[in-house]
């Protein structure tokens, strides 16, 4: 399922909105392993290095460097099959 980045209806529980972002990810063993790319709107963003990953309750979360030189974090919602900008770091 991909969706276009945008400012969802989807809220944090602080009440804040997610960026929801588009993602291809490699799919080994298990569904979304690993992602390979992610888009925000038209501009799509080649992932040259995952820095780290760490695993939620119901998310998988990945620190990454993009292609644009700038790191990110992004989230997958394993149960509900979608994607978030959680970070991004432009330095």
């Amino acid at each position: 399922m991909s969706y276009d980045a945008d400012f969802s209806n989807k809220t944090t529980r602080q009440g804040s909105r997610m960026i929801i972002i588009k993602v291809k990810a490699y799919s080994g063993y298990k569904a979304n392993e690993r992602p390979l790319s992610f888009s925000m709107g038209e501009q799509e963003y080649a992932i040259e290095k995952i820095i780290d990953r760490w695993y939620g309750e119901d998310e998988d979360y990945f620190k990454v460097k993009a292609e644009d030189g700038c790191t990110y974090i992004i989230r997958y919602h394993r149960s509900e099959d979608w994607w978030d900008l959680v970070m991004m770091d432009g330095s």
